[in-house]
């Protein structure tokens, strides 16, 4: 940890949040963050509070002791990391329906969910011939890591997910009254949420890993880890690899997709231009602007390097 200044927390707790306090928390958050260097993306809504900040060590105190009063104490499944630059330009807070986007009427994790799975049991439950085991990531998280042997829904966004259950699911199932269904996701929200929509729909032996990839990579040996590639993440450092360090991943700034440096090595690759999976969903006129945009983000960046070196 030396050297590493701020610290990153990823939180998510589902609780009943009303509207006049989640306005409340919001203007408290940003009252701290014109004091202080309080940066990150936070999403609240009437189902409970979901996010990532990233500050110095004291700041987060403030802040998770503030979330933790709004929260009524609830566990709100802290996951931390450490970082020598800031991973966020600022303080981003959304008032959304869901604080995770699945699109289906009476989900209540909060009242009814699945069982779950510290980091020390989930080997051993992946591993039994029982089990099937389900990514509930996005397409472009599952290609750079996953578990092996998982399944992958292949969905574009959180909100596929209940149509391929409906499509998909049984297909995988021997036996759907004794099959364990194990799911995971990278801080443990969305597995979560994806529990209480299997209950609903009278799914049985469903669980999910606690903490998520953040956690059981941190609490997991690496003789043990069964986690292969890198964990996708939703700021500057794109993924983590085994070590939660950050990884060998850059962001393509035409389409957003996780671009390897296998991949740079590409011909389609051209930085902040466009690379493999974008290469024809841009005109010309397109990447011209992406060509100038890029110009002015590597002077800035000369400039500020010029300053650091003086």
């Amino acid at each position: 940890m030396k050297g590493k200044n701020y610290k990153i927390v990823s939180l998510y707790s589902f609780f009943p949040f009303q509207e006049n306090l989640i306005l409340d928390l919001k203007n408290k958050l940003f009252e701290i963050e014109n004091e202080n260097d309080l940066s990150g993306l936070l999403i609240f809504a009437s189902e409970g509070i979901n996010g990532t900040i990233c500050a110095e060590k004291n700041i987060i105190n403030i802040v998770i002791n503030l979330l933790n009063k709004y929260a009524g104490n609830r566990n709100l499944n802290i996951k931390v990391n450490f970082s020598k630059k800031k991973v966020f330009k600022k303080l981003k807070i959304k008032i959304k329906k869901e604080i995770v986007t699945m699109g289906v009427n009476g989900i209540n994790p909060s009242q009814d969910n699945g069982t779950y799975i510290d980091s020390a049991n989930w080997n051993k439950l992946i591993k039994h011939q029982n089990t099937i085991v389900i990514d509930t990531r996005n397409h472009y998280e599952v290609s750079i890591g996953t578990f092996h042997n998982s399944i992958n829904p292949n969905t574009r966004n959180f909100s596929e997910f209940p149509r391929w259950v409906d499509d998909q699911l049984d297909s995988y199932l021997k036996n759907k009254e004794s099959t364990n269904i194990a799911m995971f996701c990278t801080g443990g929200i969305r597995c979560e949420k994806a529990t209480s929509l299997l209950k609903k729909k009278g799914y049985k032996n469903i669980y999910h890993l606690q903490g998520g990839i953040l956690k059981y990579l941190d609490d997991i040996s690496e003789e043990e880890n069964l986690f292969e590639g890198e964990c996708y993440v939703f700021d500057k450092r794109v993924a983590l690899d085994q070590e939660l360090e950050e990884g060998s991943y850059s962001i393509c700034h035409a389409c957003g997709m996780p671009v390897s440096i296998q991949d740079q090595k590409r011909k389609e690759y051209r930085k902040g231009i466009q690379c493999h999976f974008c290469v024809d969903q841009f005109s010309d006129d397109d990447r011209k602007r992406f060509e100038e945009r890029q110009k002015q983000i590597d002077r800035l960046k000369g400039v500020e390097q010029t300053i650091y070196k003086n």
